[in-house]
């Protein structure tokens, strides 16, 4: 039995009302589910398959490129000349950091600590491990500065010590053993006679306390219970603040560990996590939206007054005494050796910084870092920091090591820790976390489309319906229907008419 339009046109207004108010429903509570998801994602929960996994092992690829600032001309520094530099690199090493001592505790908090490892890439690299360099010698160097005040016997004898050692001001060595330690004989005797006065108790390097090491134990808050602190630092080995500085504000310990953010950021949000190596907390500010690998992102990067100075910007009087704007003094928290550190090439620096070294040439795309973070879950999907160790070096009176140095603060490397997301876990990130929610919606539109096409198809049907009924019901000639029967048939005429 066929189905007239009426019925058929009454059937699609129902399922157009339906679909209409079905999609109404979703545009208030499809943001409710999409963020009820984010939520039971992100929080730090062994449940969460992905992005616990992400936290605990970060299995996503992490470099870390170094660059050396080679001296051109030792001889003419120790004259008082000015330093050149030509930058060397980047000698790339390949990270694994993962998360172990993991214990949840009740007040919805985890304590753990984050191990790395370094590998050495030479594919990535411009060279290999025993390419030669020329930096200043922190034993040298370093240690004259902070002699500079004690009285005139206690700098001769330091001087006699440098000697007796053979160390020199400047060191020429392979970029590994610079990085990883070289065997020093003032190093074993310093430590074996005064031990604890050096960060290392083997190997003296750059980066020698790095390697199979920690940042510490950090205590996070889970999220659980509120969302808004997940990730977010609770103590560090302990404590809720540092001494370092001197004020509170700067000693403070804020922000997360630096590897994820809470979700649902705005451009309005900042950025604050709390970095072991620097000692401090530090905050990101937002630049500007983008997209990487698919995934729509926010980028954040430092602000001008990170390294600014207590007079350019008062909140950083506590972490002086300072010299330019661009120079963290962290001689307080690395054994009170006069280093420094600042973006690489002095980037966003005071001028002043550039004109007392030759070689250096700053810019935002080399030498800027940046955060790319996926705002509606707090994910970084791309990440790049940049950061400069500089060494205060000048001539001593009594230590006759220094020469005639002219007072600077001397480049030495900088160096970038960088990683993003890639392979099967962003494709299971992507799929999870930016489609299927950006799926719902769109559905709510699709549905609410969908059904107000349905009722207006409904509405012509129903129309068409009723006009075509009307005609049956009166069917139109093609004469007048006035007209005689007379007039319908033609007379019939005789011949004689």
């Amino acid at each position: 039995m066929a189905v007239s339009k009426s019925t058929l046109s009454i059937v699609f207004i129902v399922l157009g009302g339906l679909a209409v108010l079905f999609g109404i429903v979703l545009v208030f509570v499809g943001p409710i589910i999409i963020d009820d998801q984010i939520v039971k994602n992100v929080e730090i929960n062994p449940n969460n398959g992905l992005s616990y996994t992400m936290w605990k092992d970060i299995p996503v690829p992490f470099f870390m490129s170094v660059y050396f600032f080679h001296i051109v001309n030792p001889d003419e520094i120790l004259k008082g000349e000015k330093p050149t530099v030509v930058q060397r690199g980047p000698y790339v090493y390949r990270e694994n950091r993962w998360k172990d001592n993991i214990t949840f505790h009740d007040n919805h908090t985890v304590s753990y600590k984050e191990f790395r490892q370094y590998f050495f890439e030479e594919s990535m690299s411009v060279g290999d491990e025993s390419d030669v360099v020329t930096i200043p010698n922190m034993l040298v160097l370093g240690a004259s500065v902070m002699m500079e005040n004690m009285p005139f016997p206690v700098r001769l004898l330091l001087s006699t010590t440098f000697k007796t050692f053979n160390e020199e001001p400047f060191l020429t060595k392979p970029v590994g053993e610079l990085m990883w330690g070289y065997d020093s004989k003032l190093v074993d005797f310093l430590n074996k006679y005064l031990p604890g006065m050096l960060p290392t108790s083997g190997k003296f390097g750059l980066f020698a306390e790095f390697n199979n090491s920690n940042t510490g134990q950090f205590t996070v808050f889970t999220g659980q219970d509120d969302i808004g602190k997940v990730h977010m630092v609770d103590s560090w080995n302990g404590l809720k603040s540092v001494d370092y500085w001197r004020s509170e504000a700067c000693n403070m310990i804020n922000g997360t560990a630096g590897q994820m953010w809470p979700p649902f950021m705005t451009k309005e949000s900042t950025m604050p996590f709390y970095s072991p190596d620097a000692c401090r907390s530090m905050e990101l500010v937002y630049q500007r939206p983008g997209v990487s690998r698919g995934v729509p992102v926010y980028r954040f990067v430092a602000p001008k007054t990170l390294f600014a100075n207590g007079a350019d910007y008062p909140p950083n009087e506590g972490f002086c005494p300072c010299r330019q704007s661009g120079l963290l003094n962290v001689s307080t928290c690395r054994h009170n050796s006069p280093v420094f550190i600042s973006h690489p090439h002095f980037f966003e620096a005071d001028p002043v910084l550039l004109d007392t070294v030759n070689g250096l040439s700053p810019n935002e795309d080399e030498h800027g870092l940046f955060i790319d973070i996926h705002p509606e879950t707090g994910v970084p999907m791309n990440v790049s920091i940049r950061l400069q160790l500089n060494l205060l070096i000048k001539s001593v009176f009594g230590i006759s090591e220094t020469g005639k140095i002219a007072e600077v603060v001397m480049p030495m490397i900088w160096f970038e820790e960088s990683g993003y997301i890639d392979g099967p876990v962003l494709n299971t990130f992507r799929t999870s976390l930016v489609v299927l929610p950006m799926v719902m919606e769109y559905m709510q539109y699709i549905f609410i489309a969908l059904g107000l096409a349905g009722i207006l198809g409904a509405v012509m049907l129903y129309v068409n319906d009723k006009v075509k009924s009307k005609m049956d019901d009166h069917p139109s000639a093609d004469v007048d229907p006035s007209s005689s029967a007379s007039e319908k048939t033609p007379l019939l005429r005789t011949p004689a008419s």
